[in-house]
């Protein structure tokens, strides 16, 4: 104990003699620490008192933890939901090595003519698109359209009997989702057909040309259309509409759709239609009407046919995709077909089908291929008796995204003298034609129009 003390006085001795070595400088110095660490102590107390309550340290639980502020409550006039506007542009120049009367291509949904620059559709789709997951159940679709294939989807009047009112209207549908089990899907309106695998568009095809049986199969309809999926791999739809191609009914009789699509596994998709219904009208259409004779709208007809026709149409259509690879696709159709005026009459009949391919070889360079047969029995689609087959390659090259480039070779053929040539009452049994087609689309959708 006396060493500690003693060594402890050394050491304080030891100190008071520096102390007294400092010079004034060194205090000075002393002096400025001393009062930056008292202003920093300051400073620290003043942030602790102005920290926000609800901050904890230590290792408190969740439950003592303060929850952060809820957010402010939605304005009551939120800013309605996005429209989309998506555009198109689809042309072509074809050229006929038939030389055909008039430049025209028979038998062709819409390259239509042959040695022309054409247009073959420039199209305006405005879509609102359902939302249920974030509780969005209304939606709808417009789509306009113009250019020749108006006249091939909407100016037809063999099934129109009012073809002017709705020539340039291809879609206009509402739709709903219901909120049963996984939700039910309800469209009301004019809408695309699903008979067949082709669509309207080109840039969703594997060809640019369409086949004999997206020219031969409904394009449209008017009415509900319903589909409920029990599972990602099984769907089941209903249509009630007023026929084939119709916006307006001709008869007093509205037409039904069974749908059935099936996804065994994720790269196979197989759809299966039955449609039936009368498809033959019951009043005489007034084309090109004048000043109508009632206080009505113009072209409105009044004339019945007597009596009704009463025989119905069935169509089983079916068709299977394959993506075998992420590169190629294969595609199969058939179809059948029976047609009668009245409800003992002899039957018109069409059947056959198509195959498809498509391969993928870059990212800049696809090529697709199709083959069809189809056998008209009593001209239902022809409007003579006889059996046609085509094959056709295209080529794709798309030019940038949102623009893609075309090259096509077709080749018609029936076993009957049918097709056009240059030289007036002379038929050829082949047809061989040579396109190239240029599509621009722009817009926010995503994947297939």
């Amino acid at each position: 104990m006396t060493h500690r003390v003693l060594f402890a006085a050394a050491v304080m001795a030891a100190r008071g003699g520096l102390l007294c070595a400092q010079t004034e400088h060194e205090k000075e110095l002393e002096a400025r620490i001393a009062a930056l660490e008292k202003r920093l102590a300051q400073v620290e107390q003043q942030l602790a008192r102005s920290a926000p309550s609800h901050v904890t340290t230590g290792t408190a639980p969740p439950s003592q933890v303060a929850a952060a502020p809820a957010p402010a409550p939605a304005a009551d006039h939120a800013p309605p939901p996005p429209v989309d506007v998506n555009i198109m542009m689809d042309g072509y120049y074809g050229y006929n090595f038939n030389s055909p009367l008039g430049h025209i291509n028979l038998l062709r949904a819409y390259d239509v003519t042959s040695d022309n620059f054409s247009l073959n559709q420039a199209d305006l789709m405005l879509e609102r698109q359902v939302d249920p997951a974030n509780g969005r159940r209304f939606g709808a679709r417009i789509d306009l359209m113009y250019g020749q294939a108006t006249e091939t989807l909407g100016g037809n009047p063999n099934n129109e009997p009012r073809p002017q009112v709705y020539r340039n209207i291809f879609q206009a549908y509402g739709t709903y989702v219901a909120p049963l089990g996984r939700g039910l899907t309800v469209d009301f309106g004019k809408w695309s057909s699903a008979l067949g695998p082709e669509g309207n568009y080109t840039k969703d095809q594997i060809n640019y040309s369409r086949s004999y049986w997206f020219d031969f199969l409904p394009f449209y309809h008017f009415g509900f259309r319903t589909n409920y999926s029990f599972a990602d791999s099984f769907t089941v739809g209903y249509w009630l509409v007023n026929g084939a191609n119709q916006s307006e009914d001709f008869n007093s009789s509205k037409s039904q759709n069974f749908e059935v699509v099936a996804k065994p596994i994720k790269t196979l998709s197989w759809t299966t239609n039955y449609y039936f219904g009368n498809e033959n009208p019951s009043i005489v259409p007034q084309y090109n009407p004048g000043v109508p004779t009632l206080p009505t709208q113009p072209g409105l007809s009044t004339t019945v046919i007597q009596p009704a026709p009463n025989g119905l149409e069935h169509i089983l259509d079916t068709y299977a995709t394959w993506n075998a690879t992420p590169k190629l696709t294969l595609l199969l159709e058939g179809d059948d077909v029976i047609h009668r005026l009245n409800a003992n009459s002899a039957p018109q009949r069409v059947t056959g089908g198509a195959a498809y391919a498509r391969y993928q070889f870059s990212r800049k360079f696809a090529i697709g291929a199709r083959t069809e047969y189809l056998a008209d029995h009593g001209g239902l689609y022809s409007g003579v008796t006889q059996t046609l087959k085509e094959i056709t390659v295209t080529l794709d090259y798309p030019l940038a995204a949102g623009f893609l480039m075309r090259t096509e070779w077709r080749r018609d053929s029936s076993n009957h003298p049918f097709f056009l040539t240059s030289t007036v009452g002379v038929l050829s049994k082949d047809q061989n034609t040579a396109t190239l087609g240029l599509v621009w689309w722009f817009g926010p959708h995503v994947g297939a129009w």
